[in-house]
């Protein structure tokens, strides 16, 4: 190995400490940073394979002269910070000998073709998470030169895994379920909607149930883990609605619809579906979305461009959700597994028996689901046609008769369950904040008001978390996938830690809390004369009515916003489309939408000039 770089000087000294593997490389104002993980927790082993998660990392600078733990400017450790909260606030999982960003079946169509090749040169390009970080270590270790910089690549995965045994009619099983996040239009909830022109969707996730049927390793062989089980795995993809619209937070509880009429939204759906169809087969498209009220336009939306487009391969089906399962009927989502019937049974499923390699079943098509959050029902319904199916595999194995239910079973029925609930609790944390609603129902099979309880305290729990926290958040996507990247001096980054706006706007919130907290004062402390308090009151009470209003009519302006892309061109867009309203914009309301009253948002634009790609409604940041 070459010994000319500090990075190969670093890493020899590093084997002296634990080290479980390399994120990559990242470049910040002052220095570039070796990624490394230096805690791991195994979470099962699958065929033979250990499969970890990473718990504990550390930041190492290349730069002698830069400490990742004092750093030596503010830009610099808000941007360590940015790193530190997106590795500790994600769930990554990674495996030394196993390929996790792709499914079974993409696994054994390509075996042959693979041998001898490292796990990150036959990753899942969507799915390999440090993928952008992992760069430069690519680039060398693909020259012939460098070699052995390969040896140091470790694709992530951002998702989830659980493995479960699974005893039934004297049979031992392994029932396992792995999501896979994609990388690309990465984010949380209400910073990160619809598509790109890329045709990428945000919140796009793969999810596979697989089941492992334990056998005998056929005749000839040398009997290794893999061998002697029976496979068969079922995929499902769930992904924003495919056009161009996001929500507009304004400190109220319902943001702001907006649909953006582009006229790149026909190839950018085009481009999605026909990507989707090329890696899975048919697509069945099955959406959640509610047919009147709020999110009727996504609705309208959705079903015109794709009547527009009418791709082949590609059916549209529609639930309507909340009317059928009213009432906590969630028994009806079964009228949803009827109208997708014919579909699943069509797409059918992967299986591979090592003892009869050419007995090998592939899955032909897709089932693919989304609400307007692609969390809470399309948990409910993916689940649904997941024990569906899974009922179906066992069947045709004859271990369920031809009637059988794992629901007759408790204790298998309750790990499918909790695999389920885990799994989408998991996802809606990471994109929507909190836990997945109507979890009840997928860990019980029923729905009750003890779960509508912990249903509000989720969603009071999301509402503050979009609001005030998930700009940060963001950000942290936007740095470690590459979509915005830092210029070589701290000074042009300084609105990222500074406050831009005017001062009216600041001092607001400090007004409302100081105005509050005498109030509560003349309320509780002991009074000294007989002397009336109306007045006393009537201030305050005056001040804090104020304030608290010019927040709420102004609320955009007291929204966390994401700062390295800020979204100034979708909150203030006003091209063709839909709006539901202007709040949180002032008294001017729509009128106010010119770039003087959204200065601040993009300040750092504005002051810098970093330059700008146009990306449709959004723009790529590249300082």
């Amino acid at each position: 190995m070459a010994r000319c770089s500090p990075f190969t000087a670093l890493l020899e000294t590093l084997f002296l400490t634990p080290l479980y593997g390399i994120i990559g490389l990242i470049s910040l104002s002052l220095s570039e940073y070796i990624i490394v993980v230096s805690g791991r927790e195994l979470q099962a082993r699958l065929m033979g394979h250990d499969i970890y998660r990473a718990t504990e990392f550390d930041l190492l600078p290349l730069n002698p002269n830069v400490s990742a733990h004092n750093p030596p400017h503010a830009v610099e450790a808000h941007l360590l910070a940015l790193v530190r909260s997106h590795l500790y606030g994600g769930n990554f999982l990674f495996s030394y000998t196993w390929d996790l960003t792709r499914r079974l079946q993409a696994q054994s169509e390509k075996h042959e073709n693979e041998a001898g090749k490292s796990l990150w040169e036959v990753a899942d390009d969507r799915f390999f998470w440090n993928r952008f970080i992992q760069t430069r270590l690519i680039d060398l270790g693909t020259s012939d030169r460098n070699k052995d910089y390969g040896s140091y690549i470790l694709p992530i995965l951002f998702g989830t895994f659980d493995l479960r045994p699974v005893f039934l009619h004297g049979r031992h099983m392994q029932l396992c379920l792995i999501s896979r996040r994609s990388r690309f239009r990465a984010g949380t909830r209400y910073f990160r909607r619809g598509i790109d022109r890329d045709g990428h969707v945000a919140n796009f996730n793969e999810t596979e149930q697989i089941l492992l049927l334990e056998g005998q390793p056929a005749p000839g062989t040398l009997g290794s883990s893999e061998d002697k089980y029976t496979k068969l795995s079922f995929v499902q993809i769930r992904g924003s609605v495919p056009v161009f619209w996001s929500e507009i937070n304004t400190l109220r509880y319902k943001p702001d619809l907006q649909i953006m009429d582009l006229p790149d939204t026909a190839s950018a759906m085009r481009s999605h579906l026909t990507e989707q169809v090329e890696i899975y087969g048919e697509e069945a498209l099955v959406n959640l979305v509610n047919h009147t009220g709020y999110e009727k336009p996504v609705k309208d939306a959705y079903e015109r461009y794709v009547a527009l487009l009418d791709l082949p391969k590609v059916r549209y089906e529609y639930f309507d959700f909340h009317n059928e399962c009213r009432e906590m009927r969630w028994d009806r989502i079964s009228l949803l597994i009827d109208k997708v019937m014919e579909d699943l049974e069509r797409h059918s499923y992967f299986s591979s028996n090592p003892n009869d390699p050419t007995s090998a079943n592939f899955q032909k098509g897709v089932v693919r689901t989304n609400c307007m959050d692609n969390l809470d029902r399309t948990n409910v319904v993916q689940a649904s046609l997941a024990r569906w199916t899974l009922n179906r595999q066992l069947r045709e194995l004859g271990i369920l008769s031809p009637e059988g239910s794992i629901d007759d079973f408790e204790a298998v029925s309750k790990d499918f369950r909790e695999m389920w609930a885990d799994h989408a609790d998991a996802i809606a944390k990471a994109y929507g904040g909190s836990g997945a609603l109507k979890s009840d129902f997928t860990r019980t099979n029923k729905r009750t008001r003890k779960g509508l309880i912990e249903d509000g305290f989720k969603s009071t729990t999301r509402y503050l978390k979009n609001n005030f926290f998930d700009g940060a958040k963001q950000d942290g996507f936007d740095l470690v996938t590459g979509v915005w990247i830092p210029r070589k001096s701290p000074s042009s980054s300084l609105f990222l830690i500074s406050d831009t706006r005017p001062l009216i706007t600041r001092s607001m919130p400090a007004i409302a809390s100081f105005s509050l907290f005498m109030i509560c004062a003349g309320l509780t402390l002991p009074r000294s004369s007989d002397y009336s308090l109306f007045y006393y009151f009537m201030l305050w009470l005056t001040l804090f009515s104020m304030a608290f209003a010019f927040i709420i009519i102004h609320g955009i302006d007291y929204v966390a916003w994401p700062r390295l892309n800020p979204l100034t061109d979708i909150i203030y867009y006003n091209g063709p489309g839909f709006r539901s309203a202007h709040h949180g914009k002032g008294l001017k309301g729509k009128k106010d939408m010119g770039p003087k009253r959204a200065r601040w948002l993009a300040s750092g634009r504005l002051r810098n000039g970093p330059e700008e790609v146009e990306l449709g409604p959004f723009k790529k940041r590249v300082d």
